[in-house]
């Protein structure tokens, strides 16, 4: 369901919406990059969590690491 909404932008941003918008329907265009964006930030929010997790396991992650290239032969 969609509901009509009003938002204020920038004769900028208009033009240059146009300019690569060429079928015209600014609602549809707008509504995509949001969508887009939106993405984006989700994409980034857990990229930034799993970096943080990464980094908080890092001193035991690399003791197990070390652990492993022990066993390691040499050829």
């Amino acid at each position: 369901m969609k509901t009509k909404t009003s938002i204020s932008l920038s004769n900028e941003i208009l033009s240059q919406l146009d300019m690569v918008n060429k079928d015209g329907n600014r609602s549809d265009f707008i509504e995509k990059a949001l969508w887009q964006y939106l993405k984006l930030l989700k994409r980034d929010y857990r990229n930034n969590k799993d970096l943080q997790i990464i980094n908080e396991k890092s001193l035991s992650l690399n003791r197990k690491a070390e652990d492993v290239l022990m066993y390691q032969v040499n050829i």
